[in-house]
């Protein structure tokens, strides 16, 4: 493996992750390096039947692509997309005289190292270089001092990766069978999704209580005033939101005054002329300390909160940051901060805020966290000393400027001084009421000059917010200038955001910060979730997946269980416990503890329609309808079910909004849509107002009528209850010809999927809001079709590149980001991937591309050249298929429809 010193004679060869990360370390190396990237893992595991090896494909195992018969061996192939690159290494690798693997120094760069070594078995001297900035004295400190590739580290990673794979290939499976088609489960992504889907129930279980209680505003002798908060009446104390039960919505404590608004008002006059004095003033001084520096977590949390990022953006800026040598390795568990750093610091603390916002001693932070496998700094920014943000401004993209502001602002107020204060509380008595104010003076600002923490409560005091009361002695006479009723209503529990989930995800010890970004993707990816605003709300397909694994699986899905299973992995990365034992006590375990004994003979067990239907309780006495209500999860999507009546419940409605009221009303309009709105009288046929998943529409005919009923979506703006016959039959004569224009050619109004548009040949205009396709004119329709074309997303000419990128190590051609009809996306000329909703097109760099593009091809069927006799071939169908198209027009669309929906049926992942 590796030596223990590094000579540098002859050509050495350094491979690392990415291009980038190859560009900023060619800077600081000589002319005796040849720099190079893997882009990525070289090798995986499968992924599908088509991946597995000719001489596995027999076994019982291989579906798995783990041997679990024989000590868990791994079936690894070169990732797909990496031919190219491997073969590019092996090249480099024959002219060079020593080999340096300078990956990440966590569990999976480390990984990759191991792999690149297997790959490409090299016959030179190896050497692993770790560091954890890329600056000149990390990579010369690194050159004198490299090490052999720890195999703790890559055992516990491919212990990671092999669980991961017992878990979701023997687990999803399961689900598809008995849910829906293309779920999946995982390690860390179920017991998120567990955490969403419990806030969820206790949002739906919440009973909401209402309370009143008194503003009073106050005058002193010298005219100044003071607002105050009810908080006693003849000794009894005014409730707040925690005094209530969320179940019940009552009171805790029966001693405590509960007021109605009548109630209040009444008090409010009685107390408008009584006489008010001070009774008692408190003023505690207050220490607070500064925050330490980020961890990959913290820095997930706050960018979350601040700037308004995913935990997937975060993440790929603070990935750019650190490849291009602007601060330190990003993904980290650690608050401590090297003695450069502390020095580095405290250095612009001096300069920057002056001696005394400078503590006597540097700040030593310490976390509690035992895995070994992540860097041994916090985040932080590169170098010494450290370079101002200004600095960098014209440097850095707008997001990258953002995060490494926050980054060296967090950093710098880590080695602040403590900001100091005083908390003020005045009692204010009058009439048996007791009236309460606080205030807050800030009498140093420390650390708060540079840093203030933002709050996952919107309505939360930030720390630099002062309250200034006036100047006032005990026994001091008040006079009552208002006293204002204000009625509160309690909440329930807020949901889940990306930063709150990440908190509660690391205090439970589930999963690793640095898979934070990749677990939120699966579970919206999914649609396990889905985002209202930045909240995280679970899907009805998301409740019938936990109740199959609560039922059933419930070890899966324990909070303590999936921890205990993080601290195992972490033991092993430290070689405190051997990977193949643990692996065989995951997967066999003693008797029925194993995964497989714990999945043997379920798909006979579980009923399906159990598993699915979700109960929202029974309807109100006397209700004509008296089954019980559930949701139900079909393969096309949740629907309401009350005995033999259905409705359907439109695409991510919050499961919170959907009380028994509401689906009694949805069930009624369900009903109520049988009855037809008339008779059309040009075809006989009766006429309804429909509500579907994907929203409202008329309907023209009945399913068991021979032909297939028409529909037709309602227009932007219209209301199911205003839609009468008339207007019914106007939408469902669209697609409208209005007439012809000066060559002849019928000009056509349609209802589109991207709004409504008038055609004529291939010209096609959009019809502005003001015009409706249910009224617009031919003179209307021509002048439109008269105007020059506005520029839309995938019509028109080909447009321009919208970036330009340098070639593709895989394909050889130049990578572009194209703005497509679905939005931005990256091509290199075989392979195209969107760009994540969340992306800034402006701001993509090439290695980002990059990793799109390698992640787009590990899923991508592969294309297969075709032969000549192949082409023949397709050429002979395609003839054939053409003379039989018109004995095919009566069935095509139902054949269609069905033809599509087993092929989604029968997708894997």
């Amino acid at each position: 493996m590796a030596k223990k010193s590094a000579s540098t004679n002859g050509n050495s060869l350094v491979i690392v992750e990415s291009p980038a990360k190859a560009r900023t370390i060619s800077k600081y190396l000589g002319p005796g390096f040849t720099v190079e990237a893997s882009i990525g893992h070289v090798r995986d595991l499968p992924q599908g039947a088509k991946q597995i090896p000719a001489k596995y494909k027999g076994e019982d195992w291989a579906y798995l692509g783990v041997n679990v018969n024989e000590g868990f061996e791994p079936v690894y192939i070169i990732s797909p997309g990496k031919n190219e690159q491997v073969k590019k290494l092996k090249g480099l690798l024959k002219d060079s005289s020593q080999l340096y693997l300078a990956t990440d120094e966590d569990r999976e760069g480390e990984a990759i190292s191991w792999h690149l070594c297997e790959v490409l078995k090299p016959k030179v001297p190896v050497h692993r270089l770790v560091f954890h900035e890329i600056t000149k004295d990390a990579i010369d400190e690194a050159l004198a001092s490299p090490r052999e590739i720890d195999d703790s580290l890559v055992r516990a990673q491919e212990a990671r990766r092999i669980i991961d794979r017992l878990y979701g290939y023997e687990v999803s499976p399961l689900l598809w069978k008995k849910v829906r088609p293309k779920l999946s489960a995982g390690r860390v992504q179920s017991v998120a999704v567990r955490l969403i889907v419990d806030r969820e129930r206790q949002r739906m279980s919440f009973v909401s209580a209402s309370y009143w209680d008194l503003i009073g505003e106050f005058a002193t002798v010298r005219e100044e005033t003071l607002r105050a908060t009810l908080v006693s009446v003849e000794g009894r104390k005014i409730p707040g939101t925690r005094d209530f039960d969320p179940a019940t919505g009552k009171l805790k404590d029966d001693s405590l005054l509960l007021m109605d608004e009548a109630a209040a008002r009444e008090l409010a006059d009685r107390l408008q002329t009584a006489s008010f004095e001070i009774t008692e003033i408190e003023d505690k001084p207050y220490t607070s300390k500064p925050y330490p520096p980020f961890t990959t977590s913290t820095l997930q949390q706050e960018a979350n909160r601040k700037l308004g990022f995913t935990a997937r953006r975060t993440m790929q800026v603070a990935q750019s940051l650190y490849e291009n040598g602007h601060i330190t390795y990003m993904r980290t568990d650690s608050t401590n901060l090297a003695t450069v750093a502390l020095d580095a610091s405290r250095d612009l603390v001096l300069s920057e805020y002056g001696r005394e916002f400078l503590p006597e001693k540097p700040r030593v932070y310490r976390t509690n966290v035992k895995n070994a496998q992540e860097a041994h700094e916090a985040i932080r920014p590169a170098g010494h000393p450290f370079q101002l943000p200004s600095a960098l401004r014209g440097q850095l993209s707008s997001d990258e400027f953002r995060l490494f502001e926050l980054i060296w602002k967090r950093t710098i107020a880590s080695q602040m001084a403590d900001a100091k204060g005083r908390r003020i509380s005045i009692l204010i008595e009058g009439g048996g009421a007791v009236f309460q104010v606080g205030g807050k003076t800030i009498d140093f600002p420390g650390y708060l000059r540079a840093y203030v923490e933002g709050s996952d409560d919107p309505n939360a005091e930030l720390a630099d917010k002062e309250t200034i009361l006036p100047q006032v002695e005990r026994n001091d006479s008040l006079s009552c200038r208002e006293m204002e009723p204000k009625g509160h209503t309690t909440q329930p529990p807020a949901r889940y955001t990306e930063a709150t989930l990440t908190r509660t995800l690391e205090e439970l010890g589930i999963g690793r910060p640095s898979t934070y970004a990749s677990i939120i993707d699966t579970i919206l990816a999914r649609e396990y979730v889905f985002k209202k605003g930045t909240a995280l709300v679970p899907t009805w397909v998301a409740f019938a997946v936990l109740q199959l694994l609560e039922a059933h699986l419930a070890s899966l899905v324990d909070y303590g269980f999936t921890a205990k299973l993080e601290d195992d992995l972490d033991a092993i990365s430290r070689g405190e416990t051997e990977h193949i034992d643990y692996l065989n006590d995951f997967y066999f375990g003693n008797g029925a503890t194993g995964l497989k004994a714990k999945l043997q003979n379920k798909v006979e067990e579980i009923d399906a329609r159990n598993i699915s239907r979700i109960p929202l309780g029974n309807p109100p006495e006397g209700s004509e309808h008296s089954e019980p209500i559930f949701v139900r999860v079909g393969r096309y999507g949740p629907f309401l079910e009350q005995g033999e009546r259905r409705a359907s419940l439109p695409d991510n409605t919050p499961p919170d909004e959907l009380n028994l009221t509401t689906a009694l009303e949805l069930l009624e309009q369900a009903e109520q849509g049988d009855q037809p709105l008339g008779i059309c009288p040009e075809t006989n046929k009766p006429v309804y107002m429909k509500v579907g998943r994907f929203g409202p529409y008329v309907q023209r005919g009945h399913p068991d009528d021979d032909e297939k009923p028409q529909n037709a979506s309602l227009l932007k703006g219209m209301r199911p209850e205003d839609i009468d016959l008339e207007t019914a039959l106007k939408l469902l004569s669209l697609p409208r010809e209005l007439g012809n224009n000066a060559e002849g050619e019928p000009v056509v109004a349609h209802n589109g999927r991207f709004g409504p548009f008038v055609k004529c040949g291939s010209e096609t205009r959009s019809l502005p809001a003001e015009i409706s396709p249910l009224d617009v004119t031919l003179a209307q329709a021509l002048e439109l079709l008269a105007k020059p074309k506005a520029s839309r997303r995938g019509f028109g000419a080909p447009k321009e590149p919208l970036r330009v990128f340098d070639e593709s190590p895989v394909t050889k051609e130049k990578v572009q980001l194209l703005d497509g009809r679905y939005g931005p996306y990256v091509t290199d000329g075989e392979t195209n991937a969107s760009l994540p909703k969340d992306a800034n097109p402006q701001e993509l760099t090439f290695e980002q591309a990059l990793e799109l593009l390698a992640n787009r091809a590990a899923v991508a069927p592969k294309k297969k050249k075709k032969t000549a006799k192949k082409k023949a071939a397709a050429k002979k169908t395609t003839t054939t298929k053409k003379k039989k198209t018109t004995r095919a027009t009566k069935k095509k669309t139902s054949t269609k429809a069905k033809a599509s929906k087993q092929d989604e049926s029968e997708a894997p992942f």
